[in-house]
């Protein structure tokens, strides 16, 4: 497991972000990920990263959005997230490591619009909301598919958000999780359990992040 450093507060143009260091004893890279609409950093897979890669030379930030900071229990419009995220990508730059930009479901979708501008090497995007529920026809593919760097989708099986399947083709590579839904939770009587199902994310992320030039 990698040693957990105290969280530091970023001031943003959309408020205080919190950022919670996880570093790696020797790091060739420092991947950024950031949580969704719908919770915090302690979503599954954000923890899972967060302890399986520093020791594979990989630091990892855990990023809380302001709105999440200031107690509050809705996410505010895209604009806001990605002023916000833009706000803290200084302090994560500083390391002077190259940054990864990632998130899930929501956070994904601030990684990949805002990857070009801010100098990202690469987008982890973890969930990423294709469109609604229901609603194929509210694509996203869009953000996606503009993000410039070298992407990584992590996608579960059963993700109403979009399943593997839906995705178009595109720069990008996939990786999908079987049987899980969109916070990568897998039913009881699946063929992989929940701790198969981490280890298939972190497994895939370590794999792809080891051939990103250093």
């Amino acid at each position: 497991m990698g040693s957990v450093s105290d969280s530091e507060i970023v001031e943003t143009g959309a408020g205080a972000a919190r950022i919670t260091w996880h570093p790696a004893e020797k790091p060739r890279l420092l991947l950024a990920v950031s949580h969704g609409a719908g919770g915090g950093i302690e979503a599954r897979d954000l923890q899972a990263l967060a302890g399986a890669l520093p020791p594979l030379g990989v630091s990892v930030a855990l990023v809380e959005q302001p709105w999440r900071v200031a107690g509050r229990k809705l996410a505010p419009a895209p604009k806001t997230l990605d002023t916000g995220w833009r706000g803290l990508w200084p302090a994560l730059a500083e390391r002077g490591l190259p940054v990864v930009a990632g998130g899930r479901s929501a956070g994904a979708r601030v990684a990949c619009r805002t990857a070009a501008e801010l100098g990202a090497a690469a987008v982890l995007a973890l969930s990423f909301p294709l469109h609604p529920p229901g609603r194929p026809e509210k694509t996203r593919a869009a953000e996606l598919l503009g993000a410039g760097v070298p992407t990584l989708v992590v996608q579960g099986g059963n993700d109403p958000f979009g399943k593997p399947a839906e995705f178009p083709e595109g720069p990008h590579e996939l990786v999908e999780v079987a049987c899980a839904d969109h916070g990568f939770a897998v039913p009881k009587r699946a063929p992989l359990t929940q701790q198969d199902a981490l280890e298939v994310i972190t497994g895939s992320a370590a794999a792809w992040l080891g051939g990103l030039a250093p």
